[in-house]
């Protein structure tokens, strides 16, 4: 049996920096000729994943896929889409799965642009014709910046994408409110900017997570936009909970919607924190609180969070304050 290669350092070190991608190019500067890497494919130790470009690790690690296997896949895709094209500029969903943007739930395809537009076919590869934006390096490759990627990116991304990603981009300052209102010029004209152009208001900071996000479209979908979200409750002036959505009722209790994400990162101790946290709010009898987890709240197998929230709260006599227009809820502090 011919005893396996040990790989040069230097090439694991590039394919490490490059989500575990390396070019054929790359493997020759690095003393690996085409037999060399056609044997490690043959092996199952490489994959081919488009014309000149091998995926390093098929099988990632177990710690890997526990922690970020999704983000990982997405980068590898921007990752195939720069690698393939060479001079190219990483684009759209690609460009956000760089950057760290937070919201993105769906496969991402690899895309990018070469400047000025240029275009020709490139293998496995979206190549996209957008010309003059702006853009940054990373990692020693081209990727759009923030505001150019979400336009980009909005219009072949699902309705909940589409806030989550947004919000995203809010919560952790990539873009403010005028940034947003940049986003919304650059989508002018563009194929599908007409759809998401209605879901910008939506955005907001407050959203938590990818799946409060989708939850809180879910909700204003149904007809029961909330009433306040990240909201403070306190007893006494000492606080109780922070939770995620809130609708006030007629008779003056309150209804809390928390998406639980504990299913990603959790433990026992998180688990009982929650418990303690929801005993401490329900002890009084002025809150209800109902929990979605995470999964369901992104799934659209499943019957929606907001159908079952809105079925809840007309039970409980809830009605929408007159004039209400759906957008990003308030924060505030309730006393019980």
């Amino acid at each position: 049996m011919r005893p396996r290669r040990i790989l040069p350092q230097p090439l694991l070190s590039v394919a490490a920096a490059q989500e575990g991608l390396v070019t054929k190019t790359q493997c020759a500067a690095a003393g690996l000729d085409k037999d060399a890497v056609g044997l490690l494919v043959a092996q199952g130790r490489w994959r081919r994943v488009v014309r000149c470009v091998y995926d390093t690790d098929p099988t990632p690690s177990g710690q890997r896929r526990r922690d970020g296997r999704h983000d990982h896949l997405r980068r590898r895709a921007a990752w195939t889409a720069l690698l393939a094209v060479g001079n190219g500029i990483a684009t759209g969903a690609c460009a956000l799965a760089l950057l760290g943007v937070d919201g993105l739930v769906e496969e991402v395809l690899p895309e990018a642009a070469r400047s000025g537009g240029m275009h020709s076919a490139v293998d496995g590869v979206t190549l996209r014709r957008y010309r003059h934006f702006a853009d940054e390096e990373y990692r020693g490759r081209r990727i759009a910046s923030v505001v150019p990627a979400l336009a980009q990116a909005l219009p072949h991304l699902s309705r909940g994408e589409v806030v989550a990603v947004l919000s995203g981009a809010l919560r952790e300052e990539r873009i403010d409110r005028s940034g947003l209102d940049d986003v919304r010029a650059m989508l002018r004209g563009r194929r599908g900017a007409g759809r998401v152009q209605g879901l910008l208001d939506l955005a907001g900071a407050l959203d938590g997570s990818a799946a409060e996000s989708f939850a809180h479209l879910s909700f204003v979908d149904s007809g029961v936009p909330p009433d306040g979200q990240q909201v403070m409750f306190t007893l006494d002036g000492v606080f109780l909970a922070r939770v995620d959505f809130v609708w006030r009722l007629p008779d003056g209790r309150y209804v809390v919607a928390e998406i639980d994400g504990r299913a990603f990162h959790s433990g026992e101790a998180m688990l009982a924190d929650d418990a303690e946290r929801q005993n401490r709010l329900v002890a009084g009898g002025r809150v209800i609180v109902i929990r979605f987890p995470a999964a369901r709240a992104l799934s659209s197998d499943t019957p929606t969070v907001g159908t079952e929230m809105a079925g809840r709260l007309r039970q409980l006599g809830w009605r929408p304050a007159p004039g209400q227009v759906p957008g990003p809820a308030s924060v505030g502090i309730v006393a019980l």
